[in-house]
């Protein structure tokens, strides 16, 4: 039957079932009999429509949804020329989180990341990265949960310059871009925008895509939306932010759509502008209301602001008009689970369970939940299914980690000494494992060794107030008040309400003072 089947079809159905190689490979075939493979011929109207379909195969293998990419690499952020308020009013900022403790959770219950901001309920390109501040801490900030790897530059999440074209064709690539005569191209709408599509995503290169698109918009007149919101996407990508605004207020007012609304909040973020952001996520609902993707941004602002009451009630928003949304109900389950209702987590991590979801994370989530809402007949069976699904060693080490409270929480400490030192083979730099065994050292009296490993864990993990706090307790109890109190004050820089940090500090300032 494939066989009898005109091979255009036979490409286009393939292209339509997601198996963009052999599209690509039946339309090179096609294009082999025809002479002009390089460029399409208008009096072969076979010989163009593989041309295209090509095109578009080719660039849907290495596509990317520009929309939810946000990481900022090391060059964009040290090298960034924008000029952003230094002291920015208080909850107008993402880069001081902090700034808004509306709502916000206390770290005492809710773990924070190294931007500042408490762990999410789902794993996000912005939510890894932060915004590292100096350029030691953009080092140490890993690019995902899986590598520890920082980002170099934001390119780096995007196929490299002709590396894509090597790979799928190994002749050389299938348009050379250099003999390209992009005016003739872009009096050609249909031909311009598969080209477009083509040059930014699989060869990425913005540049020419750039030219192709200002070239295409003059000759739409300035009246096609389409092309504005492809040239602000450029811009955005050379890190011109404000001639990207341009742009996509100017596809706005030609043509509303989602899209749209959120790259230019995209912009907005980049430049630090998060209310104008809000502001526009709200517009952008009175056109499109109850639309899931703009509920969804606002509730990520709000959770980037700290202000996680305001994100959860948006998330249930979410949730009534998409009630599969994964995000939403892992963001919901886990601020339940931080606001000691673990019983009501359970039901979401349940939930996602019911659709599918199957992963190390989610029976590690369970897991914790049974634990704590006391139903102990799941809970290592949970751990069990946890480690059994791990795919690398950073998980694994989480696991251990939780396994270690686990056994805290039962009274068997040798068993989480044993769940600790697990967490620290599988992964050494897990800071939160190195505070809890000194912890347990010093428990059994190994003062030096708990000091070791908490000078250890302050310096692998500097935002946590936990291992500064706990060495000024133990430099003071063997009388080195003056290391003592540069903890405590370390401490108190990253959590300024530890009412234990502000206590021990008032009390080494008395010792002080009576020398």
């Amino acid at each position: 039957m494939g066989g009898d089947m005109d091979p255009l079809l036979l490409a286009w159905s393939y292209f339509r079932r997601r198996k963009f190689q052999l599209c690509a490979d039946l339309c090179t075939q096609m294009l082999e009999k025809s002479p002009y493979d390089q460029e399409p011929d208008p009096d072969f109207p076979v010989a163009q429509a593989a041309w295209i379909l090509k095109a578009r195969a080719l660039t849907e293998m290495v596509y990317i949804d520009e929309i939810d990419v946000y990481q900022e690499g090391i060059a964009e952020v040290m090298l960034d020329e924008n000029a952003i308020a230094q002291v920015p009013r208080p909850g107008t900022s993402l880069k001081l989180p902090g700034a808004n403790p509306a709502g916000g959770p206390s770290p005492a219950v809710r773990p924070i990341t190294q931007a500042g901001r408490p762990i999410t309920g789902f794993l996000r390109p912005s939510t890894q990265s932060g915004r590292p501040g100096t350029m030691e801490q953009a080092i140490r900030t890993p690019r995902t949960a899986y590598t520890a790897r920082p980002i170099t530059s934001s390119s780096g999440r995007f196929v490299r310059l002709g590396t894509a074209s090597m790979l799928t064709s190994p002749d050389g690539p299938f348009i050379n871009l250099s003999r390209l005569n992009l005016t003739k191209y872009a009096q050609k709408p249909k031909l311009a925008k598969a080209l477009f599509e083509y040059i930014f995503h699989h060869e990425s290169d913005v540049k020419t895509a750039l030219d192709l698109a200002a070239l295409s918009t003059e000759h739409s007149q300035y009246k096609d939306w389409w092309w504005k919101v492809q040239i602000g996407k450029c811009y955005y990508r050379l890190g011109m932010y404000r001639e990207a605004e341009k742009q996509f207020k100017s596809a706005l007012k030609q043509q509303e759509m989602v899209d749209t609304f959120l790259y230019l909040a995209k912009v907005y973020v980049s430049l630090d502008q998060p209310m104008t952001a809000l502001n526009l996520f709200k517009q952008g609902l009175d056109k499109f209301p109850g639309e899931v993707t703009l509920l969804c941004g606002i509730a990520r602002i709000y959770e980037e602001m700290n202000n996680i009451s305001s994100a959860a009630d948006y998330y249930k928003e979410v949730l009534k008009q998409d009630n599969t949304h994964v995000e939403a109900i892992a963001c919901i389950g886990s601020n339940h689970f931080y606001s000691d209702q673990p019983e009501i987590a359970l039901r979401f991590y349940r939930r996602l369970l019911q659709m599918g979801v199957y992963n190390c994370q989610l029976f590690n989530n369970l897991g914790l939940c049974c634990f704590y809402a006391q139903q102990y007949d799941m809970t290592l069976t949970s751990f069990e299914r946890a480690l059994s699904l791990a795919e690398n060693e950073e998980e694994t080490a989480d696991v251990w980690y939780n396994l270690g409270h686990i056994a805290v929480g039962i009274g068997d400490v040798n068993l989480a000494h044993q769940c600790f030192r697990l967490a620290l083979v599988n992964n050494n730099s897990h800071a939160e494992a190195y505070n809890n065994l000194a912890v347990l050292e010093m428990r059994k009296g190994h003062v030096e060794q708990a000091r070791a490993l908490l000078q250890t864990a302050s310096s692998l993990a500097p935002h946590m107030y936990e291992p500064h706090f706990n060495f000024a307790t133990i430099s003071d109890k063997i009388g080195d008040l003056q290391r003592s109190y540069v903890a405590a004050k370390k401490s108190e820089e990253t959590f300024p309400d530890h009412v234990d940090t502000k206590h021990l500090i008032k009390q080494l300032k008395q010792h002080f003072a009576m020398l």
